[in-house]
């Protein structure tokens, strides 16, 4: 990455790109599985990739911003109170095992991907019912395959992209 601006130009880039993912996961995916809280995470793709080029604060930028931008524009509170506990609950595990020895990007995306199942469940239960704790089982159990794809795909991207964003691949 050439300079501070080509920078914020990509990021705010891929925050774009990011919402799109959200919003095609949304619409499109989403209906498959008949669970409102189960999708692949598309859009972490972008928060995993962007922790790993460029770290913990521009990651949480991206991921805080569009939260805040698809409810504001599509989804509204309850879809944000959502989306925010099992972001920022994701956010926390991706962040420290990608600290901790041994762990690989895909090991700590399927870390985030259950945090997010984790944290939208305990917001589920405190905004609706105790009984949707009963469908935590199955997030946690399509979390790991969601979490293997999302990793793996960022791991490609990586790759691809890593000369052209600056990162210099392990």
């Amino acid at each position: 990455m050439e300079n501070r601006t080509q920078k914020t130009v990509l990021i705010a880039v891929l925050l774009a790109v990011s919402i799109v993912l959200n919003l095609v996961e949304r619409f499109t995916l989403q209906g498959f599985t008949g669970l409102p809280m189960v999708r692949l995470g598309l859009a972490n793709i972008v928060v995993l990739l962007i922790l790993y080029a460029y770290g913990t604060k521009d990651a949480f930028a991206i991921l805080a911003l569009r939260i805040l931008l698809v409810a504001m524009l599509y989804t509204g509170l309850v879809s944000f109170l959502l989306s925010l506990s099992g972001g920022m609950v994701a956010f926390l595990l991706m962040v420290t095992f990608k600290t901790l020895k041994g762990f690989t990007i895909i090991s700590v995306s399927i870390m985030g991907s259950l945090g997010h199942a984790f944290g939208q469940i305990v917001m589920a239960v405190f905004l609706a019912t105790d009984e949707i704790i009963f469908i935590l089982p199955i997030l946690m159990t399509l979390s790991v395959p969601t979490g293997i794809f999302v990793g793996l795909t960022t791991q490609k991207l990586l790759r691809i992209l890593g000369p052209q964003i600056g990162y210099l691949v392990e």
